[in-house]
C-alpha cells in the first residue's frame, strides 16, 4: 500500500485536530497543533471560510483515513464491507478499522503510533493466536490473542516497551499482559468505546451520493 510521505504534522494542521501520527511527540509542547493551530500554507492563518456540506463530509473522511493510515481505495472497500453488514453502516466502519491488527498493536501500547505498529507487523514481530502475521489490515476477532514473537522480545525496542508501558491508548475492550507481551481482544468494541472524535455518519452520506 502507498504511504503518506509528506510532513505528518501538516495533516493534523489541515484537519484542525491532533491525529496522533507522530507518537509521543503529539503529547509534548512540540506538537504542531499546539504551536500553530491553523491550516498549513501561505494563507492558512487567514482562512476562515465556512465549509459546504460536501466539504464537511470530505473533511471527516480524510480525517479518518489519516488517523488509521489508509488510502482511498482501501478505505472505500472498508465502507462497502460496512454497508453490507447488519447494523449502522458508520458504526460498522469504525469497528472494522479498530479491529485492524496494526491498530490493536497501537492500542495495546506496543507501538507509539499506528505507522510504527504497521511497520512492526510487516516485519513479522507479532503473532495472532500463536501464528506469525505480517498483514497490518488483518481483522482481529473477539477472543484473539496478539503477542510479540518470542524471537523479538529480546530486542531493545520491546524491552523498553515492557519497562516503560504506555496506557494512554489502552481501551476497556482490550486486556494486556506485559509479562507475556501479549494482548487479548475481549470483545468487538461498540462505537461508544472507540475514542475517535469523528462524525462517521458524514462519511456515509458522502459515499451514498
Amino acid at each position: 500500500m502507498a504511504r503518506e510521505r509528506g510532513p505528518k504534522c501538516r495533516l493534523c494542521r489541515r484537519e484542525g485536530i491532533k491525529l496522533f501520527l507522530k507518537g509521543d511527540r503529539c503529547h509534548t509542547a512540540k506538537c504542531a497543533i499546539d504551536r500553530r493551530g491553523y491550516a498549513p500554507g501561505e494563507h492558512g492563518e487567514k482562512q476562515r471560510r465556512k465549509l459546504s456540506e460536501y466539504g464537511r463530509q470530505l473533511r471527516e473522511k480524510q480525517k479518518v483515513r489519516r488517523i488509521y493510515g489508509i488510502h482511498e481505495a482501501q478505505f472505500h472497500n472498508y465502507y462497502k464491507e460496512a454497508n453490507r453488514m447488519k447494523g449502522v453502516t458508520g458504526e460498522n466502519l469504525m469497528k472494522l478499522l479498530e479491529r485492524r491488527l496494526d491498530n490493536v498493536v497501537y492500542r495495546l501500547g506496543f507501538a507509539a503510533s499506528r505507522s510504527t505498529a504497521r511497520q512492526l507487523v510487516r516485519h513479522r514481530h507479532f503473532t495472532v493466536n500463536g501464528r506469525a502475521v505480517d498483514v497490518p489490515s488483518f481483522q482481529m476477532r473477539a477472543g484473539d490473542v496478539v503477542a510479540v514473537r518470542e524471537k523479538s522480545r529480546g530486542l531493545t525496542y520491546f524491552k523498553f516497551i515492557k519497562e516503560n508501558p504506555a496506557d494512554r491508548n489502552l481501551c476497556d475492550w482490550l486486556n494486556r499482559d506485559l509479562e507475556k507481551m501479549s494482548g487479548l481482544l475481549k470483545e468487538i468494541p461498540g462505537r461508544e468505546a472507540i475514542p475517535i472524535p469523528v462524525q462517521e455518519q458524514l462519511i456515509v452520506e458522502l459515499y451514498s451520493k
